[in-house]
């Protein structure tokens, strides 16, 4: 959530800021702020004088004259006016508040002064490449859910029976690896500093408007019906809720997290996108990384998110590209990211497997989330960072891609054969 002082000291400033990111406009915003200022001094002059009329009453009865004489009578009934008139403000300036929350929740992150200015992702700039020697060099390589499918370790077919479409039943070894990808992903992150945690894999409305997905993003999530409960759309809402509303000492800063989650979507708008593989699926299972910091060190940890990514890549050998996504491209809640893009050779082009993104005090403000320096009075709103770590059907994907071998098999990463127990599927 964007801060209302910053935008009343500097509407100018912010609305340029955020014309960068879409068609907002602050206008009915201020207006709605400075009605809200004007009732909130009225209702305190009123409640001023009602106050200052109570000890009146007071004094005037004190000093011998009739409580029910006109003088007395006069102030209770200015008294009473009084009441009734901050008894109509009240819900009135209640849901002018209600307003401009609601306005607040809808507007996106500004975009950080080094974010590249531009329109859609075809603006966005490569930072850097990795691993071009990895790259296959054979043109016959089968897409990934084909090699899968005639392995017998995808299957889509029954899944959508079971299911419906945009689903997908691992199999055997196809199991095995997803599973062997998920816990390298989480040693790595664990021997990097990140303390693992296993989250609810429900959550509730007040985690995804802390977070950022609603009101936003409500017909992108699955809601279960009976309950104020949503299927979670990524590991990112739940941790980012594990510190709503506290106050952290500075002492505890930072805090790095790493998350495995199923995660739920219905990649509403997609339609007739990435139908077929594991590329888009209505659930698929992730691994994030997840930090609060102050805000001085989030633009170092920022990089160093970055780079823990690109660490699974690197280990794995797939090859990829690290691209720096422009203020018409960045999601809600960030105000800076950076994709990385692994290779799938069947289609020749990179696709996104990960996403680190700076929140700054974005969510922190939205899910209430303080620290407080020892000794020091007041507190300020920690940074938020995310990043996908990675997202482990994109990764198999990529694996059975670019280690496809010309009789049909698929060797398996050197750093994956001591959880596979195998060199080759």
């Amino acid at each position: 959530m964007l801060d209302l002082k910053q935008i009343r000291k500097n509407p100018q400033q912010v609305q340029a800021r955020l014309n960068h990111r879409g068609d907002y406009d602050l206008e009915p915003l201020l207006k709605l702020d400075q009605q809200q200022r004007e009732l909130e001094t009225a209702r305190s002059q009123l409640q001023a004088r009602s106050n200052e009329i109570g000890k009146l009453v007071g004094q005037k009865i004190k000093s011998g004259a009739d409580p029910k004489g006109s003088e007395v009578k006069a102030l209770k009934e200015e008294g009473n006016d009084i009441k009734a008139q901050l008894s109509q403000l009240e819900p009135t300036e209640k849901e002018i508040k209600h307003q401009i929350e609601s306005f607040l929740l809808a507007l996106p992150n500004l975009p950080s002064e080094s974010t590249p200015l531009g329109e859609s992702e075809e603006q966005n700039v490569e930072v850097r490449r990795w691993g071009d020697e990895y790259i296959p060099q054979d043109k016959a390589i089968l897409p990934h859910w084909e090699i899968g499918e005639k392995l017998g370790i995808l299957n889509f077919e029954r899944s959508t029976k079971i299911a419906q479409s945009r689903f997908v039943t691992l199999i055997g070894a196809g199991a095995a690896l997803e599973r062997a990808l998920i816990q390298y992903m989480l040693d790595r992150h664990i021997q990097a500093g990140y303390t693992e945690v296993m989250p609810p894999f429900l959550v509730n409305s007040a985690s995804l408007t802390g977070s950022g997905q609603l009101p936003k993003f409500a017909e992108e999530s699955f809601k279960c019906d009976r309950d104020d409960l949503w299927l979670s759309p990524t590991a990112e809402v739940p941790v980012t809720n594990l510190h709503r509303d506290e106050i952290l000492s500075s002492t505890d800063l930072p805090l790095h997290y790493c998350a495995y989650t199923p995660c739920f979507r219905r990649e509403a708008g997609s339609y007739g996108r990435d139908t077929r593989g594991l590329i888009r699926l209505h659930q698929f299972n992730k691994v994030e990384m997840y930090k609060f910091v102050r805000p001085e060190t989030s633009e170092a940890e920022h990089e160093a998110l970055v780079n823990d990514a690109e660490a699974i890549l690197q280990g794995l050998k797939l090859p990829y590209r690290v691209l720096e996504l422009c203020t018409g491209d960045l999601g809600f809640s960030a105000n800076k990211t950076y994709d990385l893009e692994v290779w799938l050779p069947s289609s020749d082009k990179y696709r996104e497997i990960s996403s680190c993104s700076n929140c700054g005090d974005f969510q922190a403000r939205r899910a209430s989330i303080r620290f407080k320096e020892p000794g020091v009075k007041g507190g300020q709103f920690v940074h938020t960072l995310n990043g996908s770590g990675l997202a482990i059907g994109r990764t198999m994907a990529a694996v059975l891609e670019n280690y496809q071998q010309p009789d049909g098999s698929v060797q398996v990463p050197e750093v994956l054969q001591r959880y596979l127990g195998r060199e080759v599927i």
